[in-house]
């Protein structure tokens, strides 16, 4: 039943249905958000293929963990030196130095502030949450987890569109495969996708078991490179006389200190180390401390490792691939673009060795996909529902699968499965991601340095690094600003349907967990339930006001004990979940008071707590406001036409469950001054 009070128009409705009231927890309460599948299809989309047994995840030592990091990270050596080389021709070399002194002195000293800060796997995203909170945080963290998503879209698009391009102009494949890379992109996409829609779980033996062979053979592959220099230094002396056509040592440095965020390829990865810390062991005592340094020890052991390796692999390939691949080769339609090792191993070591290094190449850049594919079943579950900017089935992987594939499939053949055609979109999103880390770590060891009334050396050497990927992300946006725009394209989806999702979850009861100030509290908490008070909505925590409110007996003829409620709202009220405290105590002899602190939205709370006691009477104030700015004003700090908003979150959730009960009475009532109106009869 709804009243309008006695300063308003009087309407009664009934409803058949009631919500099932949430069972109380001090710490959690699950709360209803999604109806239940009511078909086998349904179902099956929210069945998680990879639900654990119960059982703790399990760890393993850092140099295992180091493969599953390397699939992504080592893949790129399928295309990066034939890009390379397109990117920079002669000077490929030169610029990968570049590369590599930005990795060890750059990215790997900002990925080890990560790992010590976001120790749980959560990456740099998770700091700027911390670290800027409000909406202003969260459009930052939003426009971040666009970024993200087009480096590990493209990840997934651009290592299966390699792979297929390796499988078809291997020597024994192309006669079958040749001119059909976009299919065989798509089938290796819908694999992927099968893959997990099944269930994946073995990622670690998985890993080890193709990025160590697939290491071992590239070893080969450019060892037999140096060899060939060794036997051959007329190629080498070539090489330096083409350099010397370009211009002088500081000219040579300063081409490749321009090139080399083309090549900025070379630097994926690292966001993956630090998400998979979560599966590194640690030392035994870690679980008693409330940061396990034997965990961050091992995985900054892990990405100096995974750093070095690559680094070595990046500078040698380079080399051989500038100084043995014939210019007409690498070039663009080539045999070698796409490819370039893989082709110097048909030329170096005959077809039947490049066609083994083909196939661990392809396995490969495929599982970099997965890598990419587990990462954004990660990423968007873990932010985009607890924003609201989701609805809540994107917590389950079945669906988001089947989205991601159509957003892969889609890119695939906007691109027409050329990998050099994606290589500006991934290097945007790469080097977003490290900016934003990069601005992450700035901002946390300025933080700790004005805590503790030191000068920030740390964070002007970290902003420096910070200057130096944010010119390189720049410098990419303006040469390729492709990765831009696709970027934005997902950052404003993220945004159109995020709003369009706060909007349809605006009558959510967006309580995630609540706290009791004492055990007493909860006991007085308890004792109210079951339809024994009438629950009136107050502005203030006061004695005296209270007495001013307790006149709605006189005015609606009610009987029994008033239960006074107060909202606090939090400070970000930008979330969209609360974690709420209740105080609750007594007002007199006969009424009681509940304070609920660290809401999110006044007319959620107000409707969670009512469904809880199961008043008799809920009595709710008007504005009597503009509509639209009140609308605008929930939306955005979780405040408006609260008694309105009450009313439509309670019918949404007594809607959705057959049950008949006894529903409260619901007064909606202005502000204006109780002294002058007529009370209308209880209805």
């Amino acid at each position: 039943m709804i009243v309008r009070g006695r300063w308003g128009i009087a309407q009664r409705r009934e409803n058949e249905n009631r919500i099932v009231a949430c069972p109380m927890d001090t710490s959690q309460t699950p709360i209803p958000t999604d109806i239940q599948g009511r078909n086998q299809l349904s179902r099956w989309l929210k069945k998680d293929p990879g639900a654990s047994d119960g059982h703790a995840h399990p760890q393993w030592p850092w140099y295992q963990v180091l493969w599953l990091t390397g699939v992504d990270y080592f893949s790129t050596l399928g295309y990066q030196p034939g890009l390379a080389l397109l990117a920079a021709g002669a000077m490929a070399p030169l610029a990968t130095g570049v590369l590599l002194l930005v990795t060890l002195f750059g990215a790997l000293p900002i990925y080890s502030e990560v790992a010590k800060r976001s120790f749980q796997g959560q990456g740099s995203i998770s700091m700027l949450e911390r670290l800027l909170p409000g909406w202003k945080g969260k459009m930052f963290v939003l426009s971040m987890i666009g970024f993200a998503t087009t480096d590990f879209i493209i990840t997934m698009t651009l290592s299966a569109a390699d792979a297929a391009e390796h499988a078809a102009k291997n020597h024994y494949m192309e006669h079958w495969l040749e001119g059909h890379q976009l299919g065989i992109t798509i089938f290796l996409l819908a694999m992927l996708a099968a893959v997990f829609l099944r269930g994946f779980r073995e990622a670690i033996g998985v890993a080890v078991g193709i990025a160590v062979p697939y290491m071992a053979l590239s070893l080969v592959v450019v060892g037999a490179g140096l060899v060939e220099l060794a036997q051959h230094p007329e190629r080498l002396a070539e090489w330096q006389l083409d350099l010397s056509h370009k211009g002088g040592y500081g000219a040579l440095l300063l081409a490749s200190i321009l090139t080399f965020p083309k090549l900025a390829l070379g630097l994926s990865g690292f966001e993956t180390g630090v998400t998979v810390m979560p599966l590194i062991k640690g030392d035994a005592g870690d679980a008693a401390l409330p940061t396990p340094v034997g965990r961050i020890r091992s995985t900054k052991r892990l990405l100096t490792a995974a750093a070095l390796i690559m680094s070595f692999f990046l500078i040698t390939s380079s080399i051989v691939t500038t100084t043995l691949i014939p210019e007409q080769a690498w070039r663009e339609g080539g045999d070698a673009s796409g490819r370039a090792l893989a082709w110097l191993a048909e030329h170096l070591l005959g077809p039947g060795f490049a066609t083994v290094y083909d196939v661990f190449t392809i396995l490969i850049l495929w599982f970099a996909g997965a890598s990419a594919m587990a990462a954004m079943l990660n990423l968007i579950p873990r932010y985009l529902p607890r924003f609201g900017m989701a609805p809540q089935w994107v917590a389950h992987p079945r669906p988001l699968i089947l989205i991601l594939f159509s957003i892969d499939v889609i890119v695939t053949v906007a691109f027409n499965a050329d990998v050099e055609a994606q290589g500006g979109a991934y290097a945007t999103g790469v080097l977003a991601l490290i900016v934003s880390a990069a601005v992450a770590v700035t901002l946390a060891v300025y933080d700790e340095a004005r805590h503790e009334r030191r000068f920030p050396a740390r964070a002007m050497l970290f902003g420096l690094i910070t200057v130096v990927f944010a010119y390189t992300l720049i410098d990419n946006i303006i040469e390729r600003p492709d990765g831009l725009i696709i970027s934005s394209i997902f950052i404003a989806a993220i945004l159109l349907l995020g709003a369009i999702s706060r909007y349809y979850r605006a009558t959510e009861f967006r309580v995630e967990t609540v706290a009791f100030a004492s055990p007493a509290d909860e006991a007085l908490f308890q004792a109210l339930r079951g339809r024994k008070v009438h629950i009136v909505t107050v502005k203030h925590v006061d004695q005296s006001y209270y007495s001013q409110k307790k006149r709605i007996q006189e005015h609606y003829r009610i009987e029994g004990p008033i239960c006074f409620l107060h909202i606090d709202l939090t400070e970000d009220t930008s979330r969209f979940d609360s974690a709420l405290r209740l105080k609750v105590g007594r007002v007199g002899e006969d009424d009681y008071r509940i304070s609920v602190q660290n809401a999110v939205a006044v007319a959620n709370s107000i409707a969670w707590i009512s469904e809880q006691i199961d008043p008799i009477s809920l009595f709710l104030g008007l504005t009597q406001g503009n509509p639209m700015s009140q609308a605008l004003r929930y939306l955005l700090w979780g405040e408006g036409e609260t008694g309105v908003l009450v009313y439509q979150i309670l019918l949404r959730y007594w809607a959705w469950t057959p049950e008949e009960d006894v529903k409260p009475r619901i007064f909606l009532m202005s502000d204006n001054t109780m002294s002058t109106a007529h009370p209308p009869a209880a209805g």
